[in-house]
């Protein structure tokens, strides 16, 4: 949590401040950390927005600027017609408080979910398909040049885009043979050049806020911005972990492609690539498979301590499974539950013990917090009842995925050494990544840790649709 004395004695080089007389952080963003702050200012109280990273400013993917060169961001996108907050001021160095940004408080929904879901933004949803392609379409013609954003963001396409990625990923030293192949499809499928703009690289359900009848009101977190392919902003928008499990709707689980095309179409006089969309949206899937990873890392590294990280360290099936779902879709195993003994003459089993736990935190302990203290609790809540689905169904599929790669690889081992055995062949295109039991192994193993990880996201019913 951040230090709230060291906080207001920084906001005292704002002209005209008197007091901070609020802090609250918010559950939302998984990356970096967002309050919202109550200060007195010339007499009146008001609300305002810290957008906080504890270190450098950079994500904790381990990609795109930090916090100063957000700063700038917001300022050309809003020349270019893109809708932001202003930005009032930024931490420094002697404040001790790592970097951050405080700006305007945009009042509106900034929940992906509820910006999905929510009754009360149904007539609103309607519009903002459209409106998304408009705003990316004014952005993609930001002039780059002129702000100087050109001499401080990185530039690189699609290439560059997969193996920066893929690099990252094996730093975790986690391996994930469905990652490892998606990486290779991705680059015997990129999409063609084209000239490369500014793209905000997370323009998604949630990284904007919604008003009822007004639709986008600001565009936020630019932590990933750089100079690259504008089709990488439709295709991330339609990536389905942003879709909040609304079945339908494959732009931000609210709208459709054919009207976010239009926008953007609308506004930049070029047609768009489907193609490169779809090509895209892969990419996004294998993007955020890592990127959940990461969030395991930095829990494993006691860089981050929170239990928000090994909770969406679990995610990465999640993505996973759209992978298959997009790139080899087909006939599924689907894992057996382990039988339990249940005997009432021995000590609580293992699972007795987690359902207690996981019922307390989500029943009762929860009941008792609010705020981001509330949310964690639901969170570790989820966590026990992830681990009470492993003993369930870990068994069956250890078991099975060892027999099948022994087969796939013809080779002894257990089930660690293997997989990290064909994710090099994979890597070294030492295995056709065309072959039908490779495909047939990555279905069933991915399915079987999505079940455990989160069977009730949707890609795992699409999965097991085509058994």
């Amino acid at each position: 949590m951040i230090d709230v004395a060291k906080l207001e004695n920084a906001l005292r080089r704002m002209q005209g401040f008197e007091a901070l007389v609020a802090c609250e952080r918010l559950s939302a963003g998984a990356s970096r950390e967002t309050y919202r702050l109550g200060v007195r200012l010339d007499g009146r109280q008001q609300v305002m927005a810290l957008r906080r990273a504890p270190h450098d400013g950079r994500s904790a993917l381990g990609m795109g600027p930090g916090l100063d060169v957000e700063a700038k961001l917001f300022a050309a996108a809003t020349e270019a017609g893109v809708p932001g907050p202003r930005v009032f001021m930024m931490l420094e160095p002697g404040d001790g408080l790592g970097t951050g940004i405080v700006m305007e408080w945009i009042d509106g929904e900034t929940l992906g979910a509820k910006i999905a879901r929510a009754p009360e933004l149904e007539t609103t949803r309607g519009m903002l398909a459209r409106q998304s392609g408009e705003i990316l379409a004014r952005l993609h013609r930001a002039d780059v040049a002129a702000s100087g954003l050109d001499r401080i963001l990185e530039s690189f396409d699609a290439e560059h885009s997969v193996r920066k990625t893929h690099a990252s990923y094996l730093e975790f030293e986690t391996p994930q043979p469905m990652i490892d192949f998606t990486a290779m499809w991705l680059l015997k499928n990129l999409p063609k050049q084209r000239p490369l703009t500014l793209v905000h690289s997370d323009f998604r359900n949630g990284n904007f806020i919604v008003q009822p009848g007004k639709g986008i009101a600001a565009v936020l977190d630019w932590e990933l911005a750089h100079i690259g392919d504008p089709m990488r902003d439709l295709g991330w928008l339609v990536t389905r972990s942003w879709r909040f499990g609304v079945p339908g709707k494959p732009v931000g689980g609210f709208g459709e492609l054919d009207d976010l095309i239009a926008g953007y179409e609308s506004v930049s006089g070029e047609a768009v690539d489907r193609d490169a969309v779809r090509f895209w949206e892969i990419f996004g899937s294998f993007w955020w498979a890592v990127g959940c990873l990461s969030m395991a890392a930095s829990y494993r590294d006691g860089s981050e301590t929170s239990v928000e990280r090994p909770a969406i360290g679990r995610r990465s099936s999640e993505c996973q499974i759209d992978c298959v779902n997009l790139i080899i879709p087909g006939a599924v195993r689907k894992p057996q539950p382990a039988l339990q003994t249940l005997s009432t003459t021995e000590l609580p089993r293992s699972d007795e013990l987690l359902k207690g736990v996981r019922d307390f935190l989500r029943n009762e302990a929860s009941a008792g917090l609010e705020g981001r203290n509330q949310f964690l609790a639901r969170v570790a809540a989820n966590s026990v009842d992830i681990a009470l689905r492993e003993l369930t169904f870990g068994a069956d599929a250890a078991g099975w995925e060892t027999q099948a790669l022994r087969a796939l690889l013809g080779a002894p081992g257990d089930v660690s050494e293997l997989r990290d055995s064909l994710c090099k062949a994979i890597r070294l295109g030492e295995i056709d990544i065309g072959r039908a039991d490779l495909h047939a192994y990555l279905r069933d193993s991915v399915l079987a840790q999505a079940m455990v990880d989160q069977p009730s996201y949707p890609g795992v019913a699409e999965c097991l649709g085509h058994g």
